[in-house]
């Protein structure tokens, strides 16, 4: 069962779109998206699948994503990106107040605890959720992400320029544009459609995406802590995936937060680069669902 997006009003004032796959009276997963992501980059069909597998699942436009509130007064600039990479400037919001968005969302809905899976950014938004609000979550799953420290998960330098680069000022540029950066960053041995590509393109432009707030969440990921002392306080089912070939997030940052949570499972997949191609969804929702059964041991 498929509820239809729905918006959560948060205590902060914050506006949260979001949708919510299966029964209410299953246990709940959290699916949370990445760096200028909306909620569609989780596929309906493969939250569908985690909905058979018996969880209600909710997936959800982060801040300045989608349909969710944009924080437009919040001017950047891609010359704060720079000088936050110095650390010489402070990010409108971190990604601590992103996981107490989620946090907000799960007490709209009434949940006292849930599964959580986080891609990129959302994987960082999980593990802080994990540290920062442990009765709110019961296994995590943390996907080509990282653990904060600057020493580990880096980006090919080849794809600086495209990070600083244009997204282009209308639809039709923007659409290119995502064409070619989806082409630097998606798993070679699991290739995307053409047509699906341009589809999730098409969805994000027309649903509200915001080039400004994309420079927000990049100043998010910049300026956050290092976890790692923190997750190796962590005590869930923990599992972390990353792809062998992943150009955006370094493979040693998956690596850095399998070693930093203790008994994490670390996925490690060949081929596979920075997105989730439709052939990798079996194997993500077998490690949702095997890590969420963990929890339950």
């Amino acid at each position: 069962m498929r509820s239809g997006e729905q918006v959560a009003p948060l205590p902060s004032g914050i506006e949260l779109c979001y949708e919510t796959f299966g029964s209410p009276s299953d246990p709940a997963v959290l699916l949370i998206m990445g760096l200028g992501g909306p909620m569609g980059w989780w596929d309906h069909e493969l939250c569908a699948g985690l909905a058979e597998r018996g969880y209600f699942v909710i997936r959800y436009d982060n801040r300045d994503t989608g349909r969710s509130t944009k924080l437009r007064e919040n001017r950047v600039r891609k010359g704060d990106v720079v000088r936050a990479m110095a650390g010489l400037t402070q990010a409108p919001y971190s990604i601590s107040d992103l996981a107490d968005d989620a946090i907000g969302l799960l007490d709209h809905l009434g949940i006292d605890a849930a599964h959580v899976a986080g891609v990129s950014m959302g994987g960082m938004i999980a593990q802080t959720i994990a540290i920062k609000h442990p009765d709110r979550i019961r296994s995590l799953t943390s996907i080509m992400s990282s653990t904060g420290r600057r020493t580990v998960g880096w980006q090919h330098p080849k794809l600086i320029p495209g990070l600083m680069g244009s997204n282009g000022s209308c639809r039709e540029g923007y659409l290119q544009n995502s064409q070619r950066g989806w082409e630097r960053i998606s798993s070679p041995a699991y290739p995307t459609d053409e047509t699906r590509r341009l589809n999730r393109a098409i969805e994000t432009y027309d649903r509200g995406w915001s080039g400004s707030g994309v420079l927000r969440h990049m100043l998010a990921v910049l300026t956050q802590p290092d976890r790692t002392s923190d997750l190796a306080k962590v005590s869930i089912p923990t599992t972390v995936i990353h792809g062998l070939a992943d150009p955006l997030v370094h493979r040693s940052g998956g690596r850095a937060t399998a070693k930093a949570i203790p008994g994490a499972e670390l996925i490690e997949i060949g081929g596979m680069g920075h997105d989730i191609p439709v052939q990798l969804w079996p194997t993500l929702i077998d490690a949702i669902d095997r890590t969420a059964q963990r929890a339950h041991l």
